[in-house]
């Protein structure tokens, strides 16, 4: 056997070792993720979403943290309205804990509003509840002017302002 025959099979046995890899590892990678173990990003790397179980609460649906620059982290709830049911999303900054009134409640909230979901095809849906599988895209309508307005912006706070929509990144386990 020459030199550049067996060079020859040995790149034949790497690329056809490398393709059953990929082929056994494939499935994984692109199983479906539950919601509550999603992880989603928004195009200027500023800010991550990481949903949580919730927990069995009653009222509750989905449960979520948006952690920013400089260490912030932002507590996030999704409630169905009643009526015309959509899902109701709120942002909160260090709010205090307990018996919480209204009134503490609204001071510490620096976003609110419907959100939204999209697939690969850009079809626009409400974000489901935990148990689901987690769609591509999260739309947050006006959240970086809501927290640019917050106190959790500015010299003691967080400095880039994320954009409103956040892409699927990957599933906690």
């Amino acid at each position: 056997m020459t030199t550049s025959s067996s060079r020859l099979r040995s790149r034949v046995f790497l690329a056809a070792t490398c393709w059953v890899g990929v082929a056994l590892t494939a499935p994984a990678a692109f199983a479906a993720c539950p919601l509550e173990h999603a992880v989603y990003g928004d195009r200027e790397n500023a800010a991550t979403i990481d949903f949580r179980p919730t927990m069995e609460s009653a009222t509750v649906t989905n449960t979520f943290r948006m952690a920013l620059d400089k260490g912030v982290v932002l507590d996030g709830i999704v409630m169905w309205t009643e009526g015309v049911a959509r899902p109701h999303g709120s942002l909160m900054y260090k709010c205090p804990t307990g018996d919480v009134t209204g009134d503490e409640l609204d001071a510490c909230t620096v976003w609110e509003g419907v959100i939204y979901s999209a697939d690969d095809k850009g079809n626009i849906a409400l974000l489901p509840a935990e148990g689901a599988d987690a769609p591509k895209t999260l739309i947050f309508p006006d959240l970086g002017p809501s927290l640019q307005m917050s106190a959790a912006y500015g010299a003691s706070g967080f400095s880039k302002v994320p954009w409103d929509i956040f892409a699927l990144k990957g599933c906690q386990e």
